[in-house]
């Protein structure tokens, strides 16, 4: 199994920076693609981005892509998001999700396997 706890969110105003991070534990957590999401309120959880478990592919939603950059160290158990360049429309809980079963880039939130708890991420305008 794998834990996830992410941190990082706040209110920041659009044009600015954001760094999230999702502290993991758990044996397979090395082994896991890790994913970020994020929810709106009202709306479906979506898709931000994904990193291989190496580290040394990435994917992003074409809403983000530019603009956040998502990272891992299985060394520290910790995966990141970056966000730079934050809009008003990126305002969300963003969470951290592991897929321990698959090598490949899942998009819908049914395909991962572990979640976090969240993390409030509100840009103003």
């Amino acid at each position: 199994q794998v834990q996830l706890v992410e941190s990082g969110g706040g209110l920041v105003q659009a044009g600015g920076s954001l760094r999230l991070s999702c502290a993991a534990s758990g044996r397979t957590f090395s082994r896991s693609t890790m994913g970020w999401f994020r929810q709106a309120p009202g709306k479906e959880r979506k898709f931000v981005a994904a990193v291989s478990w190496s580290g040394g592919r990435t994917y992003y939603a074409d809403s983000v892509k530019g603009r956040f950059t998502i990272s891992r160290d299985n060394a520290e158990n910790t995966v990141w998001l970056q966000m730079n360049s934050l809009e008003p429309d990126d305002t969300a809980v963003y969470y951290c999700a592991a897929d321990e079963r698959t090598l490949g880039f899942k998009t819908t939130p049914g395909e991962y396997d572990y979640w976090g708890q969240g993390t409030q991420v509100t840009v103003s305008s």
